[in-house]
């Protein structure tokens, strides 16, 4: 099936998403390009309860990644917008398997449409160009720089911060 016939739905989280959504932030190699990340992988009371948070957020727009083809519809990962600081910031995961096939460009535009809050930032590692050429494709201009210390990470980030109007 080609990626134009490859249905990319954006839907309301469900309970039965975390399954999905916690093996794929346990991914080495996508953890690996994240600027931020889940402060425990491996523990899934810990996952859950960031994910209660997550939902009990009234800032909080949060969103399963679905797609649904020939081997029909999958959870392939989460998109979502909340205030963070004084900003309302977007972060997206995919499962590896899905990269490069332009389904989070898509999800990330169709979540754009859904979302009504304007200004939107992103903050992305340097690193990881797969990401800011989704955002760059979705509008977002870069508007700044920071490096700071992650200590869940263990090292200091240089990351982008870039804005959607």
């Amino acid at each position: 099936m080609t990626q134009q016939q490859t249905v990319v739905v954006l839907r309301e989280v469900d309970d039965s998403d975390l399954d999905a959504f916690f093996a794929q932030l346990r991914d080495p190699d996508a953890a690996n390009l994240a600027g931020d990340m889940f402060e425990a992988p491996d523990e899934r009371q810990a996952f859950d309860a960031h994910w209660r948070h997550l939902r009990a957020d009234p800032s909080a727009h949060l969103r399963t990644i679905e797609v649904d083809d020939d081997a029909g519809p999958r959870v392939i990962g989460h998109i979502r917008g909340r205030n963070e600081s004084d900003e309302h910031r977007v972060s997206f995961w995919i499962d590896r398997e899905y990269w490069g096939r332009g389904i989070t460009t898509r999800a990330l535009g169709a979540f754009l449409d859904e979302v009504p809050h304007r200004p939107v930032f992103a903050r992305v590692p340097r690193h990881n160009e797969a990401a800011l050429v989704v955002l760059r494709k979705n509008g977002f201009m870069p508007v700044g720089e920071e490096t700071g210390y992650i200590p869940d990470r263990g090292r200091v980030v240089d990351e982008l911060v870039l804005r959607h109007n």
